[in-house]
């Protein structure tokens, strides 16, 4: 009886399938050329962009992080920020160097241990140290949903139909970034060779290079998972004769919403189905870049951003014509919502009202957010909370701009400011955010989009959006525009320093990570 008892019992328990995932990362300075133009590179397993991360919601990522970089032209140290996920008591796998970790020393090796907790959604990953994400140290990372609410709405979810968009630089970022910051001469944001769609693109007077091709069958319906993996470009994207209904928004299902064209910011990721309901032919994939005074690279053609939808059976060859570029129905951000929204209505506990500007010094140039621009401690902030005990915004240094906020609480986030011309993308890192009012349209805070990474207009416009804190960490929120977070365009929200220290879990190696680190030489740093 018991027996049976136990057997019935065990009936109404949902089972959770869950597992180790592991993946090594090689992390060399081997050669690439996406655009036809042969460089050094900082690279994930001798490929670009990096190796496809994979798993389902419940389970645990291993990831070891390998670091043989040895170039003298380029940062040898290095981490890796896995964007998007919340990292729900392991604050110290998020990855950015001096808030979260120290950097992984050449020659050594660190393992990102990341449990999923059911987690599912379009993500990536990418180097958080200074501007090294730029040089290769990025790439596509996607947790699959059996139960996704949408599963019935597409037939085909796998790593052909990830998409990958991203600019990318002849030259190291390291000399770029510096010339940025202190060069002078208008400080122009350095302006890329080319644009990438799944790694491949073109610049003027380079080879042409075969445009990237996406291939499927007539009457299917495909998920493409859209990612901007760049430092500073936004895409508009489109595809020729076809559709697009966003049902994913930065990791959050929405209800399906049917556009032509839609713009993807920095960071920025989109589930969309496509249905091929079209006659047997191949057709442009189109995703011109827009940058301000693109004009200082000659080498860049913003509109040459193409790949090449194949229909099976078509020939094998481009599509006839000239590509059309996106055209039709824009997606406006404030036209989406969430199918399971939080409630982020009422009065907040506290808000946070952040001003930023761009300011200049002699040949210098920085971002302020409210007066300050952002500068790395020695000490991470975590250790510091951890270690030290910091518990108060005065125990952290003016530069680092730690802001304190309470478990529980109900935040709100207004973000304006003097653009400068651009659309920045401000990432909040450990939660997901209601934007409770967009570039455009009304203010909501019944069922405003939710997602990680918000545009902030180029008119100087106002953004607004809200969380509940909900994940005790120290968490960064930042320009995604990676020239403008090494200029200090960013703060840190230390989320319940007291439950830190409680109920994070910290390994040993990762303890260790700063001794090895700060006793190299500055070369190897």
């Amino acid at each position: 009886m018991l027996r049976s008892l136990a057997f019935k019992l065990a009936l109404l328990v949902p089972i959770i399938l869950a597992a180790d995932v592991n993946y090594t990362f090689n992390i060399t300075n081997a050669q690439v050329s996406p655009d036809g133009f042969n460089r050094v590179g900082c690279i994930v397993n001798n490929q670009f962009p990096a190796t496809l991360v994979q798993a389902t919601k419940n389970d645990v990522l291993h990831i070891a992080n390998n670091n043989f970089l040895n170039n003298p032209t380029m940062r040898n140290s290095n981490t890796i920020h896995w964007h998007g996920l919340f990292q729900f008591r392991t604050s110290s796998e998020d990855g950015p160097a001096f808030v979260n970790q120290c950097p992984i020393a050449p020659g050594h090796t660190y393992t990102y241990d990341i449990p999923l907790n059911g987690q599912a959604g379009t993500f990536w990953y990418h180097s958080h140290l200074e501007s090294q994400y730029i040089d290769g140290l990025k790439g596509p990372l996607v947790i699959y949903d059996p139960d996704d609410p949408h599963k019935a709405l597409y037939d085909v979810d796998d790593a052909n139909t990830v998409i990958t968009l991203s600019d990318w630089y002849h030259l190291p970022t390291s000399g770029i970034e510096e010339t940025y910051l202190h060069g002078g001469h208008g400080n122009h944001e350095p302006i890329p060779d080319s644009g990438l769609i799944n790694g491949v693109g073109r610049y003027k007077g380079g080879p042409s290079v075969p445009w990237a091709r996406i291939n499927v069958q007539a009457g299917k319906r495909y998920r493409f998972r859209l990612i901007n993996i760049s430092g500073y470009a936004h895409f508009t994207f489109g595809i020729q004769k076809h559709q697009l209904t966003v049902i994913e928004v930065d990791g959050i299902s929405h209800e399906p919403f049917t556009v032509d064209q839609l713009d993807i910011f920095t960071a920025q990721r989109y589930s969309v189905v496509v249905s091929a309901n079209q006659p047997v032919a191949n057709y442009w994939i189109d995703a011109p870049m827009t940058l301000q005074h693109s004009s200082d690279n000659k080498n860049l053609d913003t509109d040459n951003v193409h790949a090449v939808l194949h229909y099976v059976g078509a020939p094998n060859a481009d599509p006839s014509g000239k590509p059309p570029g996106p055209k039709g129905t824009l997606l406006q951000e404030y036209q989406l919502h969430p199918l399971d929204p939080p409630d982020v209505s009422g009065t907040p506990d506290h808000v946070f009202d952040l001003n930023f500007q761009r300011d200049s010094s002699g040949d210098d140039v920085f971002w302020e957010i409210n007066g300050i621009k952002y500068e790395a401690p020695v000490m991470p902030t975590l250790n510091k909370i951890i270690f030290n005990g910091a518990t108060q915004s005065a125990d952290f240094g003016t530069a680092e701009h730690t802001l304190i906020i309470k478990q529980g609480d109900l935040i709100e986030v207004i973000l304006h400011g003097s653009a400068n011309g651009h659309v920045h993308p401000f990432h909040l890192h450990g939660h997901a955010f209601s934007v409770v009012q967009s570039q455009q349209g009304p203010r909501n805070e019944i069922n405003p989009p939710q997602r990680d990474v918000v545009g902030v207009g180029a008119g100087g416009g106002t953004v607004v959006f809200r969380f509940r804190a909900d994940n005790p960490g120290p968490w960064f929120l930042h320009c995604h525009i990676d020239w403008h977070l090494v200029a200090g365009l960013a703060v840190v929200f230390a989320e319940d320093p007291d439950a830190m220290r409680a109920n994070q879990i910290i390994k040993p190696a990762w303890a260790e990570l700063c001794d090895i680190y700060n006793a190299l030489p500055d070369s190897q740093k």
